[in-house]
């Protein structure tokens, strides 16, 4: 026992004097006053500490790393007029933390913190120009994303909350709602980005990845390029029936990946299959993919809108769970043809929450997924009806409609 102890002890030192030594690469490299050999030290102080189990050796380890890393700061300011030294001292720091994790038992994550901080430091100019990019209004939306996704989502509670509405206990999960809105704001933020990088180079970008984002935004920008070109309405119809194919590619991830710990709802995925590669096969042989369209998306994501959004949600899952209650699986898909128009997403999340909560059947579930999502399509629909060029306007009908009977065949089929 007392060997492998001693030789437990031993492979932690040498696994953190290496996290250390990987650690100082790449100030070596960089030519700064902290190196390989100082932070591998550092890091081995740190493992030393935990190991000798003395807390006051700990203390005096980290005060003496914090000294040395504001000297060296200093230092570099009074030669060189910067704070460059911030970041060297930064590093001394994770060395010590990262050899205090691996002599506490905590060897992944210290592993962990020594990959991701070297990579921060190679990765300084890449960093720096993609900040300097950022517009004002992105870099709050990326801020406000973190408040929900690492303030808001911590502190909610992980079990179910039982809520009493119109004398009905209904159980609602407060973390697993919030989550599906922070995938949604996540989705929304990385396909802003795609948007703006890769927006002008064709429709399937600009409808697919538009319509992730947001597909009446891609409805409306297509209106607004039809009345300006309506020889162009070949790609325009293409775009739409991508934001489509978006749209339930949307749906069937949130319909199945939230619900594989309740038994994932499967009957979704041949309805939703056959509409996103209906409308993505329609657009391959439809579009005049040589043409171009910008589409405007302001910012990427706002607090207030994501709060809207997640009080939707609740209204929609409360609101499902009421009706499915007093009404039985009518009410449930009232509700959610409802939510379709305002959001599929919305009645998709209702959907998928109320059968995890056991309060409604796989069946029922999967038939308000499609039915918000038929909505949502309906929607596209009636918002080219005021399309001039009325070819446009016939040709989403048409193409809709036929993909929406083959779903709906397919859902005969299945539930």
């Amino acid at each position: 026992m007392t060997h492998t102890v001693l030789d437990q002890q031993v492979a932690q030192l040498v696994v953190a004097a290496a996290l250390g030594l990987f650690l100082g690469l790449e100030r070596e490299w960089s030519e700064k006053s902290a190196g390989v050999r100082t932070l591998a030290l550092f890091s081995l102080l740190g493992a030393l500490a935990v190991i000798a189990d003395s807390e006051p050796l700990l203390i005096v380890g980290a005060l003496l790393v914090v000294i040395h890393g504001a000297l060296l700061s200093v230092q570099g300011i009074l030669r060189d007029g910067d704070g460059l030294a911030l970041t060297t001292g930064a590093t001394m720091l994770v060395a010590y933390g990262v050899g205090v994790l691996i002599a506490s038992g905590l060897f992944i994550e210290g592993v962990t913190v020594a990959v991701v901080s070297s990579l921060l430091l190679v990765l300084k100019r890449e960093l720096h120009a993609v900040a300097g990019s950022l517009s004002r209004a992105e870099v709050r939306s990326a801020s406000e994303f973190a408040i929900l996704a690492f303030v808001v989502f911590p502190v909610l509670p992980a079990r179910e909350v039982s809520v009493n509405v119109l004398g009905l206990d209904l159980a609602v999960e407060p973390r697993v709602v919030w989550l599906l809105v922070v995938t949604v704001a996540a989705v929304g933020i990385v396909n802003y980005g795609v948007v703006r990088r890769y927006g002008g180079r064709g429709v399937a970008v600009t409808g697919f990845f538009g319509g992730f984002a947001s597909s009446t935004a891609v409805v409306g920008t297509m209106l607004d390029h039809v009345r300006q070109h309506p020889a162009a309405s070949s790609y325009a119809v293409a775009a739409v029936l991508l934001a489509n194919a978006a749209m339930a590619v949307r749906n069937l991830a949130i319909a199945v990946a939230f619900t594989l710990s309740s038994g994932p709802l499967l009957g979704v995925v041949a309805p939703l299959g056959l509409i996103i590669l209906g409308s993505v096969a329609i657009a391959a042989f439809t579009a005049d993919w040589d043409a171009t369209v910008e589409i405007e998306l302001e910012t990427p994501f706002r607090l207030r809108y994501a709060l809207g959004f997640g009080a939707v949600f609740l209204v929609l899952v409360v609101a499902g769970g009421v009706a499915n209650t007093q009404f039985g699986t009518v009410g449930l898909l009232v509700t959610a043809a409802l939510a379709g128009l305002v959001s599929s997403a919305g009645g998709t999340t209702s959907a998928v929450v109320l059968y995890r909560s056991g309060t409604v059947s796989a069946e029922a579930a999967t038939l308000a997924v499609l039915l918000a999502t038929a909505t949502s399509i309906g929607v596209k629909v009636a918002l080219t009806a005021g399309a001039a060029e009325r070819a446009f306007f016939h040709r989403v009908a048409a193409y809709s409609a036929g993909l929406l009977a083959l779903a709906a065949v397919a859902t005969a089929a299945v539930v």
